[in-house]
């Protein structure tokens, strides 16, 4: 028996293994920064929030861990979650894996919304409301096109998709011209990169519930994404009816997205690129494929955001660091899976 075949491999110990890796990432990016603590003092002062101990850490330690480094922890946890789900989701609907969370134009929209708002010159919850807003304005259109034009297919959706993504790209040139060159254009164009400094408990309560709600709904029906996969006519012979889930998974998915992108801005590769390893891990069987999906997601973006503001002493933009890793990996996973077919 072959036991690099995923089917063989044990899915709990993959679990088991992957949640250790990032209960170990969540302690070491909670120590590191310009203030080391201690990761003893880490799980210490972590524990104190649920059982009193008695305090053998500085004041100060506290502080930091409490107000800075456990909510932008908790929130990469919840963004790469989100993002590697939303983009598994997607490829099951559309049958493609080469499909992403922002196929039909959740995060340009996004970044239209989050760009209107810098230029009236709001503040970081209100360019946060803006991006949301205009995420999901932008699938909703995608979405209308198809029955507007008569012909509700899922290719007809994906190039709804790409129509719309073109529109917001564009608005967003009109926008960026018009922008102040010396302060407006450069927060338009970082916050496009994806940073999560400006993540605090206010972005984790607004938009981490929903992004929770989300990830356990699609948890829930995903032995029902399985049926996807089929072809419409074999799921018609089946008695079991896509349509209603086709835009049950889109509309989760979508919203998923978008309470990320309105937390970090725009994050490359992660729902590209994540779905993929999570099946060479587990294989293409939805039961097993979500729940390490959200792990190894989780995982690997609080891992490129401990590099990115640890590595250096001004934090380089995750979309940067997303790519530097992504690219390389999507490359090879390409030539293995050509590899695989001769």
């Amino acid at each position: 028996m072959n036991n690099n075949n995923p089917s063989t491999r044990s899915f709990g110990t993959v679990f088991f293994g992957l949640s250790a890796l990032l209960l170990l990432l969540s302690i070491t990016s909670i120590s590191l920064g310009r203030f080391f603590i201690a990761p003893e003092d880490v799980v210490k002062i972590i524990i104190n929030l649920f059982y009193p101990l008695e305090p053998t850490w500085q004041e100060q330690a506290a502080s930091v861990i409490y107000t800075i480094r456990l909510p932008r922890v908790i929130g990469a946890i919840l963004i790469g979650a989100a993002l590697a789900i939303s983009g598994a989701s997607y490829q099951s609907v559309f049958k493609n894996p080469l499909v992403a969370p922002d196929m039909l134009g959740v995060s340009s929209g996004a970044c239209v919304g989050a760009a209107v708002a810098i230029l009236l010159g709001l503040s970081q919850f209100g360019v946060q409301i803006a991006a949301f807003v205009g995420g999901l304005t932008a699938v909703c259109i995608a979405v209308m096109i198809p029955k507007i034009i008569g012909k509700n297919t899922v290719v007809m959706l994906v190039l709804s998709g790409i129509i719309v993504s073109g529109l917001t790209g564009s608005l967003l040139g009109i926008i960026k011209y018009l922008a102040d060159a010396d302060t407006e254009l450069p927060a338009i164009t970082y916050w496009q990169m994806g940073s999560l400094v400006s993540v605090v408990w206010d972005n984790i309560i607004y938009s981490g519930i929903p992004i929770i709600i989300g990830i356990l709904f699609m948890l829930a029906i995903r032995w029902r994404m399985n049926i996807l996969t089929l072809s419409d006519e074999e799921a018609h012979m089946l008695g079991k009816d896509t349509v209603w889930l086709r835009y049950a998974i889109v509309l989760c998915a979508t919203v998923l997205t978008a309470c990320s992108v309105c937390i970090s801005g725009t994050i490359g590769w992660i729902g590209l690129v994540i779905p993929h390893f999570s099946r060479m891990l587990v294989g293409p069987n939805n039961q097993r494929l979500l729940p390490i999906t959200v792990v190894l997601g989780a995982a690997f973006l609080l891992g490129v955001d401990t590099i990115s503001r640890a590595s250096m002493n001004a934090e380089i933009p995750l979309s940067i660091l997303t790519g530097l890793i992504g690219a390389p990996f999507y490359f090879y996973l390409l030539i293995r899976q050509r590899m695989n077919l001769q």
